[in-house]
Formats: structure tokens, sequence, C-alpha cells
């Protein structure tokens, strides 16, 4: 361990202080000095939580009084719960969720930054056995991602954690009823430094009937998706937007209906032809179900069972024309097309630095 004899004299002293300390002062030292020693040992993190440190830090952060204070409590917590689960469940168990309502600042949400780093680092308890109840934190994280007046920092943090939460079926429909759904379609469209972490965590949501059918309620469906299924600069977002878009049409003759009104043939012909793989393959998927639609009046039709589009044949002699129109597009656009692609292929996603795993590699599409 690093640090040796006088490492491990340090740490007695310090937690000696939080369990004992006869004054405010000497605790928050104490708190200073166990922050500095779990983040110079991963070892000295689970030997901490031994010794009994994260109840009462919890309990700290209750009673503190100042935002100086708070802030130091906070940041304890995170470097004790970063990388290992053990700490994230002790510090759930020490009742810290039940709390979110007396910790969170409604007056000044901006405020609120370091207490949302440690939800994310708590929200990763999703992915193990470990039965976490999402309701208490997600007030905290949908207001802030809703907020006008916080950073992109902290909105990308509440999606990673809203992500987290949703890869987990028993949590869906606390996230549904929690509002989530709406804030992320907002999101996804108006925030591209969101959106792709908010189309993941949909496509998680359409996993379930409560999310899908959450989503086909929203005024915005299926506008907004496909409106984001158009960024050819952001073949991410494409993909995953085209996701939601096959999982709305697949069994719903309403979501088809709106889609065809909207022009969405045109726009599949546009990404089937420029997009992506992943998107090229869906594009053409749900290509195939609208040309059959346009078959169906007069019978044959061996894919989906949607009420018949009067439009169909019109819109399939749309994207006909506008096939030939992107044909005949300069290569000087087509390049640009692809160096902006290779450009964006060597950034790694900040959504992918916050929840590990991308949801689109576990789509059934």
């Amino acid at each position: 361990m690093e640090g040796g004899k006088d490492g491990v004299v340090a740490m007695q002293r310090a937690v000696k202080q939080l369990h004992f300390g006869e004054c405010e002062d000497v605790k928050v030292t104490a708190v200073a000095e166990i922050k500095r020693l779990a983040a110079s040992d991963p070892r000295r993190k689970r030997l901490l939580a031994t010794l009994g440190v994260i109840p009462p830090l919890v309990s700290m952060l209750l009673q503190a009084q100042d935002d100086r204070r708070r802030q130091l409590v906070v940041e304890t917590l995170i470097e004790l719960a970063h990388g290992t689960f053990k700490n994230k469940a002790l510090t759930v168990e020490a009742g810290l969720l039940l709390r979110l309502p007396q910790l969170m600042n409604t007056e000044d949400l901006p405020k609120n930054q370091h207490l949302t780093a440690l939800l994310l680092s708590l929200s990763f308890l999703a992915k193990t056995t470990f039965p976490i109840n999402p309701s208490p934190m997600l007030p905290c994280l949908i207001r802030i991602l809703d907020a006008t007046e916080t950073s992109d920092e902290m909105k990308l943090t509440c999606v990673a954690a809203l992500y987290n939460l949703s890869t987990k079926l028993d949590n869906v429909r606390a996230v549904v009823s929690g509002g989530a759904v709406p804030v992320l379609l907002k999101s996804s469209q108006k925030m591209r430094s969101v959106a792709e972490g908010a189309l993941a965590t949909l496509g998680n949501l359409m996993l379930c009937e409560t999310g899908k059918k959450a989503v086909e309620e929203d005024a915005m469906v299926p506008e907004a998706l496909m409106e984001i299924m158009a960024w050819e600069e952001e073949p991410k977002c494409q993909e995953l937007a085209a996701y939601v878009l096959m999982a709305l049409a697949h069994r719903s003759k309403v979501q088809r209906k709106k889609m065809a009104e909207l022009g969405i043939v045109p726009l599949l012909l546009e990404v089937a032809l420029m997009g992506s793989p992943l998107a090229r393959k869906r594009a053409i998927k749900m290509l195939q179900w609208f040309k059959e639609e346009g078959r169906a009046r007069t019978g044959g039709d061996s894919g989906p069972r949607p009420d018949h589009l009067s439009d169909g044949r019109q819109q399939i002699r749309e994207g006909k024309r506008a096939v030939n129109t992107m044909v005949k597009q300069s290569l000087d656009k087509n390049m640009q097309v692809i160096i902006r692609r290779a450009r964006a292929s060597e950034d790694f996603s900040c959504f992918k630095s916050l929840a590990t795993t991308s949801s689109s590699k576990s789509l059934p599409y």
C-alpha cells in the first residue's frame, strides 16, 4: 500500500477524527484527508469503507451548511465510489438517495454539478444485481436536464445517468413515469452534445411496452426523430433515430401514417444512399415496409399489416425522383460528407466516456 506505515497511521487518524471529532472543522479536515487517501491508492477505498466512513459522510452531507463543505463531502463520496460497486452500494444503503430532495439546490441548479456526478456514479449499480430504486434520482436528473441554465456538461452527466438506469428493464416504468421521455426527446432535438445519449436512452425505453407507448404518444414524435435522422454529419444519431423510428413503425399504423404524411420515404432513400452502414440497413428495412404498404391495396402483402395509405405510391414516386436528384449531386459534396465522417470517427463520443456501453450494439435491428 502506497505510503506504507505512515499512510496507515494517517488513515487511522482521519477515520478517528471523522467519527469522534469534537468540532466541525476537525471533521472537515478529516474528510479532506480521506479524499486524498482514497485517491492515492484504490485499495484504501475498500479499507476506508470497511472502517465505516461512508455513513458519517452521508450524514455530514445532509448537515452541511455551506456549499464549500457540501462540495468537499460529495467529492469524497465520488472518490470512494469510483471503481468499486461495493462502496456505491454502501452509499445507497446509507440513505443518500432518500435524502436527495434535501440535498438538491432548487434555487441555483448549476450548483448541483457535483451532486449529479455522484448520481451518475451510483447509477452504474443498475448494471449489477444490486436493487437500486431509481425513483428518488429521477426528479433531480430530469429537472437539471430540462433546465436552460445548466451547462452542457451537467446535462450530459444527467443523460448518462438516465441511460444507465434505463439498461435495467425493471427501471423502465419508473423512468417513464418520472417524465423522462419528453425531456429526452427535446434534448436530443435541441442539443447535439447530448443527442446520442438521449437517443440511446430512448432506445432502451422502447424495449418495454410502457416506454414504447410513452414515445408514441409524445407530440414531438415522429417529426423530431425524422429531423435527427437527417443529420448526415452525425452518423451515430442517425442510426439511433432510425432504430427508434423502426420500433415505432413496426406495429403502429398511426405512426406509419404520420411518417408517410411528413415525407419519410424521400428521407429514408437519402439515408439508404448516403447514411452509415447501420443507418442504411435500417432505412432499407423501413423502405421495404412502405413499399409493401403501397402494394397492400392489391393484396399479396407479406410484411407488417398496416392500414392502407392513400398516398403510398405517390410517396414512392417522389422518392424515386429524390434518388435521381441525389445521384446527380456533385462529387465535391459527397467528398465533403466523407471527410466530415472520417474526422468524426477519430473522436470518441463524450457520452461513451460516461456510459461505457453503446445501446445500438444491442439493438435488435
